[in-house]
């Protein structure tokens, strides 16, 4: 689990995260929601390392403070973190293969043979098994969204982070991509952090969402406790169509009866 105290965010004069408390557990989606300008992506760096708070603490394993790590313990930590980045993030001159092992090869004394089957492991849990010596510009998005997971899982992590996992996916493929990363998370008691704008994503495997509005922590809860909710910053986000608000309004009728 992570868990984060008090943590604020300012760029100069400008504070743009004020006074964050949250605990994100294993074998659950975190979801972290919030219109564009609610900082999400700076929450979601704060809680990975790449940036420091301002103010305020995070807590990986319950004890470990990321904020008062050195260079040598905060990479101990970082390999226990799995990335799941917007696009992908695949390099391009490289095979599938050759793109998942690049976190082994830099982080692990395995031998070659041990290395590649894992790569195979992987790759078959994202059900693309014999996708080995296929190049990015081979794949379509969902495949290059399959290929990031599974690189982002090599390494058995305790943690993954995943930046917009439906950016630029038809919604079909955008909710098999949602499912495995559920599944994932519960098979294998995965801390998961979600940051999203994909309100399919909400419903369907929100077990907890945080939602930011200008920074500050408006709502906590669950995808079910949404349907019920009576705040309005966060109806008027999630619910913003007529079709929704309607899929709202029966849920609540159905509820009632």
């Amino acid at each position: 689990m992570i868990r984060i105290e008090g943590v604020t965010k300012s760029f100069g004069d400008k504070k743009v995260i004020e006074g964050i408390d949250a605990s994100f557990d294993s074998d659950k989606c975190s979801l972290i929601i919030g219109a564009s300008g609610s900082c999400n992506t700076v929450l979601m760096k704060i809680m990975v390392g790449l940036m420091q708070p301002t103010t305020g603490n995070i807590f990986y394993g319950g004890q470990t403070d990321l904020t008062n790590l050195d260079k040598k313990h905060l990479k101990a930590i970082r390999q226990e973190v799995g990335m799941l980045f917007q696009g992908g993030a695949l390099f391009d001159s490289l095979t599938v293969e050759e793109n998942i092992i690049f976190p082994l090869n830099m982080f692990t004394a395995k031998s070659r043979k041990e290395k590649l089957m894992r790569v195979d492991e992987c790759l078959e849990r994202v059900n693309l098994k014999n996708a080995n010596k296929l190049y990015p510009n081979e794949l379509s998005g969902g495949m290059k969204k399959r290929v990031g997971i599974a690189r982002a899982i090599v390494m058995n992590p305790k943690y993954l982070f995943c930046d917009e996992p439906n950016s630029g996916l038809d919604p079909l493929t955008a909710i098999v991509i949602d499912g495995l990363i559920h599944e994932i998370t519960v098979e294998y008691h995965i801390t998961t952090i979600i940051n999203t704008h994909d309100m399919n994503s909400v419903m369907e495997i929100g077990d907890h969402i945080l939602f930011l509005h200008r920074g500050i922590k408006e709502w906590e809860g669950t995808n079910k406790e949404v349907m019920n909710t009576n705040n309005k910053l966060l109806n008027d986000f999630i619910f913003a169509s007529k079709f929704l608000k309607a899929v709202k309004s029966a849920y609540q009728q159905n509820s009632n009866t």
